[in-house]
């Protein structure tokens, strides 16, 4: 069996929060969020990582992140650029935003050789989260079956603005859709997305994704297959914002029949830093996790 992968989106510069979240530091000791990430997932079992950057932030990622993790981990690095498109496909003019965390992991396509997880670099999971992924991804599954960490909506929201989060139908302890709700608003223990002006209530119990995925290898395949009907579409219709995303192309999967994808269940609180303003509470949040003894001092250093 092929050791898993542990896949780390972190190209995205952060416009909400105005800076390169991905290595701000979040503790006293110069930790950042992913560090918290790496240290639960090599505690879990992951040895191998494939981080997606661009090369924008490469110099300053690998001296911050990369080369620090080769004492734990085989490093990778994967490129999402713009001009990452296939043959026959250029940028159009004015496109600034990046393709989507759709397009980001098909990038993997030919550097990712084993079953994968996929995080996001600015999302704390917790500990129980990285343990699932590895369980299942090392458990010899066929190449097209794949899971999914869902979260409770009411532990994935900000008190700061909005979300945007992927809201799952479950059946049999499978996913049976998802649908990509891009403006989610706290509303006491619920939540509301918002669409076209208007305002749609959301229970917290809401099962969501966190692009807290575990994939078969299959599923690079699938990315890269259905890409170039997709940017088709998109460079007619939303060439300047449109977003490839992977809980849009998970869900076309298991719809098709073409794969399954079971759902791992996370009762863990969601930490992020969407926007500044979250900074503090993940602050606190971390130190009381210190102090009940879930974390060292030290991580991975």
């Amino acid at each position: 069996m092929k050791e898993p992968v542990l896949t780390v989106l972190a190209a995205g510069m952060g416009s909400r929060f105005g800076g390169l979240k991905q290595i701000t530091p979040v503790d006293d000791l110069g930790h950042s969020i992913i560090d918290f990430s790496l240290y639960d997932a090599y505690k879990a079992g992951f040895k191998k990582v494939a981080f997606i950057i661009k090369h924008a932030i490469d110099s300053d990622f690998k001296a911050r992140i990369g080369t620090r993790m080769e004492k734990y981990f085989d490093v990778r690095y994967v490129y999402q650029e713009l001009d990452s498109l296939p043959a026959g496909y250029n940028v159009p003019e004015g496109r600034m935003k990046p393709w989507g965390t759709g397009h980001a992991v098909a990038c993997c396509k030919g550097i990712v050789d084993a079953p994968f997880a996929v995080i996001n670099a600015d999302d704390f999971y917790g500990q129980t989260a990285y343990s699932a992924l590895y369980g299942f991804l090392s458990s010899g599954r066929a190449a097209n079956e794949h899971a999914m960490v869902a979260y409770e909506l009411r532990n994935t929201v900000t008190e700061n603005g909005y979300v945007s989060r992927g809201i799952c139908s479950v059946e049999n302890g499978l996913l049976t859709d998802v649908v990509e709700r891009t403006h989610i608003e706290k509303a006491g223990e619920n939540a509301v997305y918002v669409e076209n002006g208007e305002r749609f209530p959301l229970s917290g119990d809401l099962p969501v994704s966190m692009n807290c995925w575990a994939f078969g290898e299959s599923m690079l395949d699938e990315l890269n297959s259905r890409f170039p009907a997709w940017l088709d579409d998109a460079l007619m219709t939303n060439p300047l914002k449109g977003e490839y995303f992977l809980p849009t192309v998970a869900n076309t999967v298991i719809n098709e029949g073409f794969g399954t994808i079971s759902i791992l269940s996370c009762r863990e609180q969601w930490h992020g830093i969407t926007y500044r303003e979250d900074m503090p509470i993940l602050v606190d949040s971390i130190r009381k996790m210190r102090e009940a003894g879930l974390y060292p001092g030290a991580l991975l250093e």
